[in-house]
């Protein structure tokens, strides 16, 4: 006899699903009987989780597809835009010298030691922290890699797009949707991959991590 919110209005108003879904939904958890005992919680819950894998799902069917302009020439970032740029920050800088600035802007301890790493390595021939502007766009908003590293290896040259620089990698890790993000800026630089030796995208913990991709 306790008044209950109504569970298929909220979570229709959070999912954008029909009524139908959400019945079929809420039928196949066998979770049905918490709602009566925490009816909030139980409504936040089903929309986080519903909501997180539509999220999935989109990433699961995504395709890019290379696009020409009318004279039949690919799109490339031109480097006049990070000579333009400005580096700001004056607290978490580190000075370099193979990077196209001055100076790499750093977040985190993690990523101050694989731009360290990055200006040791006798391979790595040039690479920079990617500006704010440089976006993947992707159905969950823009997404920014971190860096671009040119690796030379027998004789040949590889440009990477560095993806994250973090401690961990377990997807479970990562802040909410940003693995999906991720997933579809994989499937963004397959489409681009053209070329004896296209541009990859790597996801790395460590400058290791990244040589060992030429093994």
């Amino acid at each position: 006899k306790i008044p209950l919110p109504d569970l298929l209005t909220e979570l229709q108003d959070r999912t954008q699903l029909t009524r139908r879904s959400l019945v079929d939904v809420l039928q196949r958890s066998g979770r049905l009987d918490d709602f009566k005992v925490n009816p909030q919680q139980f409504i936040d819950l089903a929309a986080q989780y519903i909501n997180r894998y539509k999220q999935h799902a989109i990433v699961d069917g995504i395709r890019y597809t290379r696009l020409m302009d009318t004279k039949g020439v690919a799109h490339v970032w031109a480097q006049e835009l990070f000579e333009t740029t400005e580096l700001l920050g004056y607290l978490n800088t580190l000075q370099v010298n193979k990077s196209v600035y001055e100076s790499v802007l750093y977040d985190s301890e993690i990523e101050r030691s694989f731009a360290d790493a990055l200006e040791k390595n006798e391979s790595v021939k040039l690479y920079v922290k990617l500006p704010s502007w440089f976006k993947i766009p992707t159905p969950l908003g823009s997404y920014n890699p971190d860096w671009a590293v040119v690796i030379a290896h027998d004789g040949q040259e590889q440009l990477y797009f560095v993806v994250e620089t973090k401690g961990s990698l377990v997807a479970l890790d990562l802040r909410t949707g940003e693995s999906d993000k991720i997933d579809c800026g994989a499937k963004h630089f397959e489409a681009l991959a053209v070329g004896e030796h296209p541009a990859r995208y790597a996801m790395v913990k460590n400058l290791d991590d990244l040589l060992g991709l030429h093994v």
